[in-house]
């Protein structure tokens, strides 16, 4: 067994020490745009946005990508895109977006996104309520990353199906029906299923369980239904990305 000697040890040491030391001014410059995106977006009105692990994660792994390629890029070949990276990382979200900059400190990369139109639409974004920065750093240059979310609930399918029927309820709709042969429906994506007595069948995708979908309301506007089930099933492969709830009503 070959053993080290004090002076290779010393040096590990050292090597270790610098790594750590590196990878902590590098948390800390994230946090410092974190803080000074959230100042930007007070001194605009703004709520400030919620530190986000996930979307950090996603950061850092595009972060690490900049700094061995030559140019930046919101994706490099082979690279997932920016929905997939945030969902792969364990966010959830109606909609994403990303600044990426290169720069000496926080404060010039924040100003210089500050200066551009896009970046600035994503900073003073209304809609967006979580952020995650990343920072790596290569020959004295901080390579910064920030992902930034409208978040959403990761509810399951029989949440999703109660938070309909209540809204059912608020509008005077009995939604007490079993929820069967609607969440059949839902998964079958047309027709109706077999040995149902169902007057009309409302599908939809959303985001948003705070209101009914149009379509839905015109149909409890008709007066022509005053009993429903609903069913909820797992969204459409091309929105896997994103958190949406896909929902089938039964008016009987």
């Amino acid at each position: 067994m070959v053993q080290a000697g004090r002076g290779e040890l010393a040096a590990l040491l050292a090597a270790w020490m610098l790594m750590v030391c590196a990878a902590h001014g590098q948390d800390d410059a994230a946090r410092r745009i974190f803080d000074l995106t959230n100042q930007d977006r007070q001194e605009h009105g703004l709520p400030a946005l919620r530190w986000n692990d996930a979307l950090a994660a996603a950061a850092q792994a595009h972060a690490g990508r900049m700094v061995r390629e030559p140019v930046l890029s919101h994706q490099y070949p082979g690279e997932a895109e920016l929905a997939a990276r945030a969902a792969s990382a364990g966010a959830h979200f109606q909609a994403v977006a990303e600044n990426i900059a290169v720069g000496p400190n926080p404060q010039s990369i924040e100003r210089g996104w500050m200066h551009s139109p896009t970046h600035r639409a994503n900073i003073l974004d209304p809609k967006m309520n979580a952020l995650g920065v990343a920072v790596a750093a290569r020959g004295g240059s901080l390579y910064a990353v920030e992902d930034f979310e409208e978040s959403s609930e990761a509810l399951t399918l029989a949440q999703v199906e109660q938070r309909v029927r209540e809204l059912l309820r608020a509008d005077n709709v009995d939604a007490s029906a079993p929820a069967g042969p609607a969440e059949q429906a839902c998964s079958m994506g047309h027709g109706i299923p077999q040995g149902s007595n169902v007057r009309s069948i409302v599908r939809f995708e959303t985001p948003d369980l705070t209101q009914l979908p149009s379509q839905v309301a015109q149909q409890i506007r008709s007066g022509d239904f005053r009993k429903a089930a609903v069913g909820a099933c797992a969204p459409q492969p091309d929105q896997a990305n994103f958190t949406t709830y896909r929902v089938a009503i039964l008016f009987y």
